[in-house]
């Protein structure tokens, strides 16, 4: 939990939760240093552990909600 908070501290993670049914988590963040992304992901304890992965999808928004335009 404290690694997470640390990613919302620094401005990287938006959002992050469960996915549905649960079979792992889901983080959105933001930034435009990929390997500054992946140096963070890789201090996931999760990760550290051998029980889960990353695996980073990036994407380009185009379109948002009005409360999210700020992140556009």
């Amino acid at each position: 939990m404290e690694w997470l908070k640390k990613g919302y501290a620094d401005g990287l993670f938006l959002a992050s939760g469960r996915k549905m049914p649960r079979s792992g988590g889901v983080i959105l963040a933001r930034g435009d240093d990929m390997e500054t992304l992946r140096a963070t992901l890789s201090q996931d304890p999760f990760q550290q552990s051998g029980v889960a992965r990353a695996d980073i999808i990036p994407f380009e928004a185009t379109m948002a909600a009005p409360s999210l335009q700020n992140l556009l």
